[in-house]
């Protein structure tokens, strides 16, 4: 993808080549993209697990909310805050020690 010509700065043979690769896509809309300014020379395979690394992020933030009860903190304090947040992380990093632990054919424990 390109800008037009009146809206480039540097020549033609002189822009920087664009890295695009279609995002993960759930819903039956256009394709994403994603840019990157990473090296030319970054394989393909790093930039989609760049890429991914967000819906991993948003799937942790998630679980911290609902099932650890990050949004659950009504105190006015900033150290009771701390606090909780602190808890909060603690059991989610755990969980997710626990999770890794298991071997992938393992069920969760009832």
């Amino acid at each position: 993808m390109r800008a037009p010509s009146r809206c480039r700065s540097k020549p033609p043979d002189q822009v920087e080549p664009v890295h695009h690769f279609p995002g993960r896509n759930p819903r039956p809309e256009p394709v994403q993209f994603w840019f990157s300014n990473l090296p030319e020379d970054t394989p393909l395979t790093t930039l989609v697990r760049l890429a991914k690394l967000r819906w991993r992020i948003e799937h942790d933030y998630r679980e911290m909310k609902q099932a650890l009860g990050l949004a659950h903190f009504e105190g006015r304090t900033w150290r009771g805050w701390h606090h909780h947040v602190t808890l909060v992380s603690a059991a989610h990093a755990f969980c997710t020690l626990q999770r890794l632990a298991r071997a992938p054919k393992d069920t969760a424990p009832a």
